[in-house]
Formats: structure tokens, sequence, C-alpha cells
């Protein structure tokens, strides 16, 4: 009888057109929920005159999605280790692309928030399943690139709704941008036959001959045989695994402490993102620039996130990931600030790049560091988990730094409430006990072999 490590096997398989297969797939997965997730913003203005809404209620529909994200992020999370990620997948899917569309024909601020609640339940849940499938499928040497890869999807979504947006909204009306979010529906059938089901949830149902074909996949040199005996090395002691739940895993083999750290770094990580987002344009304009510069900013902001997230990842595969996430934060934490005072517009875009590549794509590299941290049993729940603690910070965000803003303090001080976040996130990042990580077990396995 030969005994097969399906996790050892993924981290030392070769890059082929399997893995591209689900890369795309998850990719596209975050692209659709980055979509979603930004079309209120863009559509906004437009739905406040249109509803005949104030400010306070405006604010109160844009984040009813991050309520929903809240619930979705630990829901879905941990369903998926006892339904699938695959299935999970497409639910959530789904879930936002439908009731995003049915937003849009709301004609009231209360149904209108009810569906974006709803659809935020598929955007929180999709995050934890594709971030889990993505470190459970691709090779050691490259798996931090390839995860902060599939989550730079975010900001490409986020800009396909800006441009899709300021052509159908000005001709067509804010609803057609909300009716277009329902177009990936009718890719989940591709999504269904295309995309693996999760090691872990194939080796629990005892899916041998699904198995056999995934490894056939991963690895080409890998030839099935009728007496093969699978196993998944850092799955919770094999002896118990089927018995102990996936969130118990989360603080069992002396992960407690370090489960709590990526909470703490996430919920203040997303404080940040959330803060950025919602007032860098009143920020800019107080500080003197007109409406179209301040619109610039915001996309220098996303365009130095995607940059941010995937040379940190590439930057991450090469050297040690919790070093990498530390530095980011204190660039995140030095470039706020530089924010808040006067400089060349061009240095200017500069900072805000590099505090958009430290703060989004930071927050990327802590979702990575996360599911490579957990065993595959327990991935999901644990970034969802970490999401739905972090979320918090994303709904308190806009709320607090609004408050701050209000009193009329100095621009730089508005800046450093921001930055304040980003050194509490670099030292809670540090204090993560790396040596129970299960990357340091894939790496040791990896040197062994």
């Amino acid at each position: 009888m030969r005994q097969i490590d399906l996790q050892r096997a993924s981290d030392e398989a070769p890059f082929t057109r399997f893995h591209w297969i689900v890369a795309i797939w998850c990719g596209l997965a975050i692209v659709f929920d980055g979509y979603d997730l930004a079309v209120v913003g863009i559509a906004l203005p437009s739905i406040m005159k249109d509803m005949g809404v104030d400010a306070t209620q405006a604010g109160f529909m844009a984040s009813s999605a991050l309520f929903g994200m809240m619930f979705g992020n630990v829901l879905f999370g941990g369903l998926s280790e006892r339904c699938g990620r695959r299935l999970m997948i497409c639910l959530c899917i789904a879930i936002f692309s439908l009731f995003t569309a049915l937003a849009g024909l709301m004609h009231e601020p209360i149904s209108f928030s009810v569906m974006r609640f709803i659809a935020g339940l598929g955007i929180g849940g999709v995050m934890p399943n594709v971030i889990a499938q993505m470190t459970d499928y691709s090779p050691l040497r490259m798996r931090s690139t390839l995860i902060t890869l599939t989550f730079s999807g975010y900001s490409i979504g986020g800009m396909l709704a800006a441009l899709l947006g300021k052509g159908l909204i000005e001709s067509y009306g804010w609803q057609t941008v909300f009716l277009a979010a329902a177009a990936p529906v009718v890719l989940l059938p591709l999504i269904w036959m295309q995309m693996p089901e999760s090691l872990g949830y194939m080796l629990r149902k005892g899916q041998t001959e699904a198995l056999k074909q995934v490894l056939s996949h991963l690895s080409p040199g890998y030839v099935p045989q009728a007496d093969d005996r699978f196993v998944l090395s850092g799955t919770a002691s094999q002896a118990n695994a089927n018995h102990q739940s996936a969130f118990s895993e989360l603080f069992s083999g002396g992960r407690a402490f370090s489960t709590l750290m990526f909470w703490l770094t996430c919920f203040m990580a997303l404080f940040m993102v959330y803060a950025l987002n919602s007032w860098l344009t009143k920020l800019m304009a107080q500080a003197g620039y007109s409406l179209g510069s301040a619109l610039t900013f915001v996309l220098v902001l996303n365009v130095g996130a995607t940059i941010g997230a995937i040379g940190g990842g590439w930057v991450a595969d090469r050297l040690h990931i919790k070093l990498v996430t530390f530095l980011m934060f204190v660039a995140a934490a030095l470039a706020i600030t530089l924010m808040g005072h006067k400089l060349p517009t061009s240095a200017l875009f500069v900072v805000v790049a590099v505090a958009g590549a430290c703060t989004i794509g930071t927050q990327t590299m802590t979702c990575a560091y996360c599911s490579q941290f957990y065993p595959t049993s327990a991935r999901s729940t644990g970034v969802g988990m970490m999401l739905g603690v972090g979320r918090v910070g994303a709904i308190l965000a806009p709320i607090v730094i609004g408050m701050i803003v209000h009193m009329n303090l100095p621009l730089a001080s508005n800046f450093m409430a921001i930055a304040i976040p980003a050194v509490v996130a670099a030292c809670t990042v540090l204090l993560v006990q790396h040596g129970r990580s299960d990357l340091v077990r894939s790496r040791a396995l990896a040197t062994a072999g």
C-alpha cells in the first residue's frame, strides 16, 4: 500500500495548466466581489437624489453590506469545512450577484438596505473560501504571490465599477450598474465543473477517485494505483481529525494567542482601509485640492494597492512573510502620516500610492499569512473568523474618523488618527508565534525532502 501526503504533493507540485484554472476562477470571483462591494459608492450620489435621502440615511444604506460581510465571513468560512469550498464559492457568487441586482430594482431605502445586507453575506463569504482554496492548491515556492495576486482582484473590481459607472449612470441611470452585477451568474456552471473541491473535504468524505484525478493534475508524473492511501499532513492529529471542529483547531496546538493577534491585526488593517476609502476624497478636498484631483488620489490609492499586494506576496515568498507584513504596516504608518503635511503634488501622489500599497496591500498580505498559518482543515474557518472580527473595524472606521473630522482638527491630526492603527497592527503581527505556523511545517518537509 502506497501512502501519499496530499498537502506535500501540492506544496511540491510544478505550476501547471490546472493551477492556472484554479487561479483564474478564484481571481474572477474576487473581481466580481470587488465590483459588488464598490458599486454603491460609485452610485451613491445618484441614489441619494433619486430616493430623496440625506447623508445619514445614505451612510446606513452604504454600510448595510458591511454588516452582511461580517456575518458572511464567519458563516460561510465555517460552512465550507462541512459542505465543501466549491459549493460555498458558487453559492456566495450567486447570492451577491443576484441580490446586488435586486437592490437596483428597489425604490426606497429600507428594501435597498435589506438587499445589500443579503448581498454582503455573499461578498463576505467568498473571501475566506477563495483564499483557502488558493492556499491549498498553490505550490509552496510561489504561494504568497498567487494568493495576493488573486486578492488584488478587489482593486480591479473597484476600478471596473468606476469605469462602468461613469458611462452607465450618466446614460441609463444608477440602476444599470446594479443590474450588471447579475452577469457572473451565467459563469457558475463553468466554475462548478472546473473548480476542484478542497483536498481536506474530499479526504474526509472518502472521495478517493476524485483525489486521484486531482492529484494527476497537480503532479503530472503521478500514476494512480488501486491501493493508494491518502493522508493530509498538518491536519489536527490524524487520529482525532474527524472529531475536532475546525473552530477548535484555531486554538489548539499552541495557536490560541496567535489567533487573537491575527484578529487584532485584521481589525486595525480594515479600520485603516475603510477610513481611507471613506474619507480620503473629503480630506484631500479639505487640503485645498479640487474634487477631480481628490478623486485621482483615490485611483492612485487603488493602483498602489494592486502593486503592493502582488509585490508584497512576491517578496514574502522569498523572505519571511511575517517580517514583510510587519515592515509594510510600518511603511503604512509613515505614508499616512506624511499625507497630512504639505508636499509637492507629485510627491504626494507617490506617498498616496505607498499608502495604498501598505494598507490595502498589507491587508491582503495579512489574509495570505493567516491562511498559511492554519492547517488545511481549518483554513477557511481561520480566515473567515479573522475577517469577521476585522469587519468590526471596517464598520467603525467611517464613524470614528467622521467624528474626528467633525472636530475641525488640523489636517495632520486627521491622518495621524488613521496612521495609529498601522502602528498597532505592526505590533500585533510581530507577536504572532510563527513557529506554530503550518507554513513552517510545510517548508520543513520541503527541505527534508
